[in-house]
């Protein structure tokens, strides 16, 4: 307990600094440049008359100019919840794939760890053997990633594809793209896969390194808690509810625009340490002689995420947040028993699946119950 609460502790160093808003012209709506005349009257346009436009047209195709062309009137984003359905039915799938995934993973996880076990043994008796290098690197790095607990072993990979993405805005060349697939914005062509790819994008490093550090330091707590499986699916699955939540809200007051980060998928994580363990004690990470528990810092949380919303703050994604945050609320709640230990008839099918023959499931226990 006493190591959890040294780094949950790092909570307000991102409390303030997640679920940025990209800027955007097209997120003021209805702001359209129109050109008046220096006085307080407007002179009425002179209509030309059929018989002048033709000559004038006669007279600019013999000297080879093009005719002029009048600029697009631009169009406001379009606001309409008829074009929720496909985000809606891509939420659902992709969250019941994610834990369906999972659960597989864990029933080969769980099958080879006999295998595994022998392996180890063997890789120890030939280290033995061998004559032992000083000074080697790929020895370090081993020795490194073994001291790590199951859960930073797990987020390591999160955090390394956050970087990537990170360094993908750099590329002037990708800007296009990364603006397309990698913010989420109600208004785009593209709404289903930015509710996923959105989750690991950061523009700003601040942004990033916040958002990571606190995953950092809260993914011991929950791995221990739901097992790396059952945590990755939860964290996929956060991604694109939060999404899915911001797409309802900015359609319903038309405040339209992209946004990008791991806030959500991040509050869905604090949110079910929180709720599990409310009593634990927390501090602030420049603060640590201040402490508080857990279950007062997400009412904390939830109230200036719901003040923002409703006081129409746009600097933080403040309704992702809150999505995020409600679901890892009901899922220790209510999901877990709901889904997780729900999975033994598709760990059944799948058994049977790799067997080619019926036989009882040997993976509906395991690790990572909550």
């Amino acid at each position: 307990m006493m190591a959890w609460r040294s780094r949950a502790g790092s909570w307000a160093a991102w409390s303030g600094a997640t679920g940025a808003i990209l800027p955007h012209p097209g997120a003021h709506r209805g702001f359209l440049l129109h050109h008046q005349q220096r006085c307080g009257f407007r002179k009425v346009a002179k209509r030309a008359e059929p018989k002048k436009e033709a000559e004038q047209g006669e007279l600019m195709q013999k000297r080879g100019e093009a005719p002029p062309v009048e600029p697009p009137t631009p169009q406001l984003p379009e606001r309409s919840f008829g074009r929720l359905v496909k985000p809606l039915v891509f939420t659902v799938g992709f969250t019941g794939c994610s834990f369906g995934a999972a659960a597989i993973w864990q029933y080969e996880s769980l099958k080879s760890r006999v295998q595994s076990y022998f392996d180890e043994v063997r890789a120890d008796w030939l280290d033995k053997l061998r004559p032992q290098k000083h000074g080697d690197f790929r020895k370090q790095v081993n020795q490194w990633w073994n001291s790590l607990s199951e859960g930073q072993r797990t987020v390591t990979g999160i955090i390394a594809s956050n970087a990537l993405v990170f360094c993908c805005w750099r590329i002037p060349y990708l800007q296009r793209t990364m603006v397309r697939y990698f913010t989420s914005n109600p208004a785009s062509k593209t709404l289903c896969w930015p509710m996923l790819l959105s989750t690991f994008s950061h523009y700003s490093l601040f942004h990033m390194a916040a958002n990571m550090y606190v995953l950092w330091s809260f993914s011991s707590s929950i791995v221990n808690m739901m097992g790396r499986e059952q945590f990755l699916a939860m964290y996929l699955s956060a991604g694109v509810i939060s999404t899915f939540v911001s797409y309802v809200c900015k359609t319903a007051t038309g405040r339209l625009g992209p946004s990008l980060g791991a806030s959500g998928a991040i509050m869905t994580v604090l949110a079910a340490v929180c709720t599990k363990m409310p009593e634990a004690k927390l501090a602030i990470i420049f603060l640590p002689m201040y402490t508080f528990t857990a279950g007062n810092a997400l009412k904390t949380i939830v109230a200036l995420d719901t003040a923002g919303l409703i006081m129409g703050w746009r600097f933080f994604d403040h309704a992702a947040h809150l999505g995020g945050a409600l679901f890892g609320i009901w899922y220790v709640l209510y999901g877990h028993e709901l889904i997780w230990k729900n999975r033994e008839p598709l760990v059944k099918i799948w058994h049977n699946f790799r067997t080619r023959g019926p036989g009882s499931s040997s993976g509906s226990g395991g690790n990572g119950s909550i």
